[in-house]
């Protein structure tokens, strides 16, 4: 069915898969994926956090391999997105330092780079999963499950998880309207100047790219990061 889309649409297809599944590119034909692979790699890395589908990653060696896949622009990352931040718990963000690390790998990045609202901004405001649902049954099943789904993470204990369908909710998770952080706009308009190549190296906690006579260099023992031209 997915292969007889791609022959059917007249436009991009842009497929959201799993970690290392590939049969999009490599099998139906689609222009792109998403793959939270390099999301991962960040978050662990920055914020310690190991727990469900994060224990496999953290790894500096494990950002180089999502750095340096084949058919870079092809794939889809992020430093946050609508799941990643909404399905969480409280719906908090990155903490503003890890932010900046994450969102420069990602914009240095080959890749095609995804921002989430509010993101150009360092935006600080939560997320939290909003509901309106009608039917009160769904709606006390959203509320009860949303609560089971956190009672065993220990990150989140003592936590109390937000009610889905209250319009606090939805309220606390609207951004602010500030100006883009002009590192960012740079790093935006150098997608446009730098070649098409990256050279990736890790050495202790830093993690160093490089394209053409651009390097960035992230340190994520100290959580910061530095665009040097």
């Amino acid at each position: 069915m997915l292969r007889e889309l791609r022959e059917r649409v007249d436009g991009l297809v842009i497929s959201e898969m799993g970690p290392d599944d590939f049969r999009p590119l490599d099998d139906w034909g689609h222009d792109a994926m998403w793959l939270d692979n390099l999301h991962h790699e960040l978050h662990v890395l920055l914020t310690g956090e190991r727990e469900g589908y994060y224990a496999p990653f953290g790894s500096l060696e494990g950002l180089v391999r999502e750095l340096t896949r084949p058919d870079p622009e092809r794939l889809i990352v992020s430093a946050q997105n609508h799941d990643q931040v909404g399905n969480r718990a409280v719906g908090d963000r990155l903490p503003a330092d890890a932010h900046r690390v994450a969102l420069a790998v990602v914009l240095f990045s080959l890749n095609t780079p995804l921002l989430f609202m509010g993101e150009e901004h360092d935006e600080s405001a939560p997320f939290q999963f909003f509901t309106d649902h009608v039917d009160p049954t769904i709606a006390a099943a959203t509320r009860e499950g949303r609560k089971r789904e956190f009672a065993a993470f220990t990150a989140f204990s003592g936590e109390e998880v937000p009610d889905p369908q209250a319009l606090a909710t939805f309220t606390r998770s609207r951004i602010s309207q500030r100006d883009a952080d002009p590192f960012y706009a740079e790093l935006i308009a150098l997608r446009r100047e730098l070649p098409r190549a990256l050279d990736v190296s890790a050495d202790g906690s830093v993690l160093t790219l490089r394209r053409g006579s651009a390097t960035l260099v992230a340190d994520f023992d100290a959580t910061t990061v530095e665009l040097r031209r």
